[in-house]
């Protein structure tokens, strides 16, 4: 049986850099999905200075909706 989803993407470096982490993370719930895709990125610090971060430094997040199977683990919180 297929279930409803949001799988976390996190995208590592920007143009030539930028790749998608291979292993992502699944939540039943959009909100929590979205707190995470919040927080990961503020870890590597404040792009209002992106001049200064290097391409291949820069984290971007955010949540897309899929279908996986049920039993898959899927985070609640």
């Amino acid at each position: 049986m297929m279930i409803h989803a949001f799988m976390l993407m996190v995208v590592m470096g920007t143009g030539e850099f930028r790749k998608t982490e291979p292993n992502p993370m699944y939540f039943r719930s959009l909100t929590t999905c979205l707190w995470y895709a919040e927080k990961i990125p503020r870890q590597y610090g404040n792009y209002a200075w992106d001049s200064y971060v290097d391409p291949r430094d820069r984290v971007t997040a955010y949540c897309k909706p899929v279908k996986v199977k049920d039993g898959l683990h899927i985070y609640d919180h």
